[in-house]
């Protein structure tokens, strides 16, 4: 028997550190742009420091070394495991059996999607009031919208591996169901309150393919085509994508449909709190307090007037956050009270709380807890999973695990980078999103944020002195120091209290330019959601897992690069349509449906092979790190603007992609054709 030469062991680890260097280092740059695009973004053009530079920096690392762990497990663990379970389900069993097993593989693989979550973070700030039946669905119906996305989903693979199984084109598919979808979402937009659930189910078709789903579903597929055509096929194990996009739509729009049957319409917001329509807010609210809570963490002022019975009451429950935990919980639950009293508080509530101290910071999530809150849902995502894979492979197939060390290796690291990836985008990636995000309202704002109130002791007005413009108004300013700092303060008159000699120092943040939706303001907006819409999609895991898979079975035809390249181009140019459908506050069915025509139109033109690959690109382009940075962008712009909501974003994000990539297919097409003929032409050939 021949002996191997053992390998020492300082060799080993030259090439292991080697090896996960080029993937670290393959990591930075796919997250490079977008960390480096918000940063300068937020410092050089809002003018705005980071608030937790410590935290951010270290969540960026977790993002960095989360996206190598993953990407490595996915190769080695997930991908093979997926692809040779459905290599051999079409030997053993009949398409029954394999659609069966494909609709608890899609389920499954929905309620372990990180993204998922974060629709319900979207959906705490809709206002009850205007959107009831909006409100009702994630708060109050969360387990009807997970399941009905779920089986959604489950549909959608059950019916591709029926699709692979019998090599079935996706187009008819494509020219069958999207139809509908857009046919449900006009019939939609006549209703006051299914108008609201359009973004929400066509944000829900965005979300359920990401970085769990993406991968093992396209491994599943091609493992089935190859074996249902011999070994023939392609490309043809996509679609599979498209049909886990659409489908959940379809399943969000009978829930809400059924679910307004029992839904209040909408009306103001004085008549909503006041007691009169307190029958009503009962019908979204499980108790009165619930009601007040709302009133104070998504309503106005008027509203919190609205909701109590004298003004008196309304005084003593406002100035109890200042002095009773207990009942400042009840008011706003875990919201910093110094964040209240900036983004929400009136000016005449921030008078009325004058004694709170603003620090500017809101409590921050810990590291440990984070780690061990998204360790729990990497757990519940990876290993029931591949257990069920396990089992089917070993148990059902009778056949041997090939490469136990390697597929055992692969789920270890497809557990630590999940959890890694998604701590480190709560702690880092989704923090500096959000931060960006509350802030580029003031591109377009002309009003000044509150930031904090100083109070000045023994001021002395002899210290004031005036100034004049040219059109001869004049102000009274004061020198204030500050960390050794000098600025001039304009005075306000109503601000000092001259029995005790205070002045309240009120200090606020100016627009970046003029007027409301200026011009210039509304091209800063738009090109920095382009440029985060490209960055965020570039650090997508699910999309690199994609693109690897395409170059592999294209051999090499189709690149990962420029699949990535140009879905990232195709979600920048989404942003920018969604953003102005928030800024311009335009129905949603405006831009979805004329962009699904001309999408409809292109795949008529278009091969079967690049048809089914970029409709999937549409699918892949909103993960766990897409999704927190796109939904708080369009929260924040949404609120300022007093928008409804703020979804929808991310469905257009998903609708311009398809458009890149069938437009770089005909390209490439066209472009393969003229080099056939002029080979044919040349006169070697005459």
């Amino acid at each position: 028997m021949k002996k191997y030469k053992k390998v020492p062991v300082r060799d080993v680890l030259v090439m292991l550190s080697g090896y996960a260097r080029s993937r670290i280092i393959a990591q930075i740059k796919s997250v490079a742009f977008i960390i480096i695009y918000l940063v300068v973004f937020q410092i050089l053009i809002l003018r705005v420091p980071l608030s937790n530079a410590f935290g951010t920096a270290g969540g960026i690392a977790l993002v960095i070394f989360g996206l190598a762990f993953f990407l490595e497990g996915l190769v080695l663990g997930f991908m093979p495991l997926g692809e040779r379970v459905g290599v051999k389900l079409p030997a053993r069993v009949g398409i029954f059996v394999i659609s069966i097993f494909g609709l608890i593989l899609g389920f499954g693989a929905t309620l372990a999607e990180p993204a998922i979550s974060a629709l319900r973070t979207a959906g705490s700030t809709v206002k009850a009031w205007d959107s009831p039946l909006l409100y009702m669905i994630p708060e109050h119906y969360t387990e009807w919208l997970v399941l009905s996305v779920g089986i959604g989903v489950g549909v959608a693979v059950a019916l591709g591996m029926f699709r692979f199984y019998f090599n079935l084109s996706i187009k008819p598919f494509i020219l069958v169901i999207i139809p509908v979808l857009l046919i449900l979402s006009v019939y939609f937009s006549f209703d006051t309150n299914l108008s609201k659930v359009i973004g929400l189910a066509w944000d829900c078709g965005a979300v359920t393919t990401g970085a769990v789903t993406v991968p093992l579903v396209l491994a599943l597929g091609i493992g089935v085509s190859r074996a249902a055509s011999k070994g023939k096929g392609t490309t043809s194990g996509f679609g599979v994508i498209l049909l886990a996009s659409a489908l959940p739509v379809l399943a969000v729009m009978v829930l809400g449909f059924i679910l307004n049957f029992k839904a209040p319409g909408p009306v103001d917001e004085v008549s909503f709190f006041s007691p009169e329509g307190r029958k009503m807010a009962l019908a979204l609210f499980n108790n009165e307090q619930m009601i007040r809570r709302h009133a104070f963490t998504n309503g106005s002022e008027a509203g919190r007037r609205a909701f109590f019975a004298d003004d008196k009451e309304y005084k003593r429950n406002l100035l109890s956050l200042q002095e009773d935990q207990n009942s400042r919980i009840a008011l706003i639950g875990m919201m910093p009270v110094e964040d209240w009293i900036i983004n929400i508080a009136s000016d005449s509530e921030r008078e009325l709380l004058s004694g709170v101290k603003i620090t500017g910071k809101g409590k921050l999530p810990s590291f440990g807890s984070t780690l061990a809150t998204e360790s729990v849902a990497g757990i519940r995502a990876v290993i029931p999973l591949s257990l069920l894979l396990v089992i089917v492979l070993l148990g059902f197939l009778r056949e041997k695990l090939r490469y136990k060390d390697e597929i055992v290796l692969g789920i270890i690291f497809t557990l630590i980078g999940m959890t890694l990836l998604t701590s480190g985008i709560k702690l880092g990636l989704a923090s500096l999103g959000g931060e960006v995000g509350a802030q580029l309202p003031r591109a377009f704002s002309s009003e000044e944020e509150f930031i904090d109130r100083v109070v000045i002791n023994n001021f002395d007005k002899d210290l004031l002195y005036y100034t004049i413009e040219p059109d001869g108004t004049q102000k009274t300013y004061f020198n204030f120091s500050e960390n050794g700092r000098i600025r001039p303060v304009e005075f306000h008159e109503e601000l000092f209290d001259e029995a005790s000699g205070k002045y309240e120092y009120i200090i606020t943040r100016p627009p970046l330019f003029g007027s409301k939706l200026s011009v210039l303001g509304i091209i800063l907006v738009l090109a920095f959601a382009f440029g985060m819409g490209y960055g965020a999609t570039m650090a997508e895991p699910a999309l690199s897992a994609m693109g690897m898979t395409v170059e592999s079975i294209t051999v090499g035809t189709i690149r990962r690069t420029q699949i990535v390249q140009v879905v990232s181009f195709g979600v920048g140019i989404g942003m920018v349509a969604g953003l102005c459908r928030i800024l311009f506050d335009l129905p949603l069915v405006w831009l979805i449906v004329p962009s699904y025509i001309l999408l409809i139109a292109l795949t008529l033109i278009s091969e079967e092979e690049f048809t089914s690959i970029a409709w999937d690109s549409g699918g892949v382009t909103t993960g766990p790190v897409t999704v927190p940075l796109v939904l708080a962008m369009g929260l924040s712009i949404g609120g300022e603007l007093e928008i409804s909501d703020g979804f929808g974003v991310l469905a257009l994000a998903s609708a311009f992609p398809i458009l890149t990539v069938l437009l770089f297919g005909i390209f490439a097409q066209a472009k393969q054709r003229r080099s056939i003929l002029s080979t044919q032409n040349s006169p070697e050939n005459e």
